[in-house]
């Protein structure tokens, strides 16, 4: 199934005007991590991801102690690609967190160099 995965526990698509996200693809809202990984193992992996990075409302006031956030979600599906064997999807990171935003992507691109997913 071709379709693209919106990661936010707040936002819509729609909301997010400062991404061009691509056309002609369904759309699927996740916001949290149980959701995340239920529709990928579910569905597949989509052909574009949109992550954002604090997906609770206790990640706001930074305590990441309790609840799994979009950085979580971005390794999952790393570990998800190498077991079996597939390669990593386009994506965007479309968090307003500028140190979760770029651990998300410092974290696929070295994934992605180092293990060619």
């Amino acid at each position: 199934m071709s379709y693209l995965l919106f990661l936010d526990d707040i936002r819509t698509i729609d909301q997010v005007t400062w991404i061009k996200f691509p056309k002609n693809l369904d759309t699927c809202v996740v916001k949290n991590f149980d959701m995340f990984t239920k529709q990928i193992t579910t569905m597949g992996i989509p052909d574009f991801i949109c992550f954002d990075h604090d997906l609770a409302i206790e990640h706001y006031v930074a305590d990441y102690a309790n609840e799994k956030t979009g950085y979580d979600c971005a390794k999952w599906l790393v570990d998800y690609c190498l077991t079996n064997n597939c390669k990593f999807p386009k994506y965007v990171v479309h968090s307003m967190n500028p140190i979760g935003k770029e651990n998300i992507i410092n974290y696929i691109e070295n994934a992605k160099k180092h293990y060619n997913i």
